[in-house]
């Protein structure tokens, strides 16, 4: 996969998580996906996959009869550069603000309260090393 040098759209974003959930899938099969969450017609999924392939961020495979769509792009890579330019431009580059505001205005679980003081603790121990 490439590395991500382009930032896909809302729309082109909720396709390419439905591919990299479920695998190389067909256009019907991304519509359907996308018709249990919205009303969304065959023909602007088709044309959205489309220019995706065009723009790189999808590969299409026309071997068989019906094209199958896969990502070009890294699920982990292109999360992280939309989430860097996310945390630029909405909290001036502070990570610590962008984790207070959705700590503070959503709700956690046990689990995930965990994870992130485990994270801490991780953080520290490393940058404890580094010193």
């Amino acid at each position: 996969m490439k590395k991500i040098k382009i930032r896909p759209t809302d729309s082109e974003l909720e396709i390419l998580q439905l591919i990299w959930a479920n695998g190389p899938a067909t256009v019907k099969f991304v519509n359907e996906k996308l018709n249990e969450i919205k009303e969304v017609g065959y023909t602007t999924t088709l044309k959205i996959m489309q220019i995706m392939s065009e723009k790189g961020i999808l590969e299409r495979n026309t071997e068989s009869r019906t094209h199958i769509y896969m990502a070009k792009v890294n699920q982990d890579e292109t999360q992280q550069a939309l989430l860097d330019r996310f945390l630029s431009r909405a909290f001036n580059g502070s990570a610590s603000k962008m984790v207070m505001s959705a700590l503070g205005t959503h709700s956690t679980s046990k689990e995930e309260l965990k994870a992130i003081k485990d994270l801490i603790n991780q953080i520290e121990k490393e940058n404890g090393n580094n010193r």
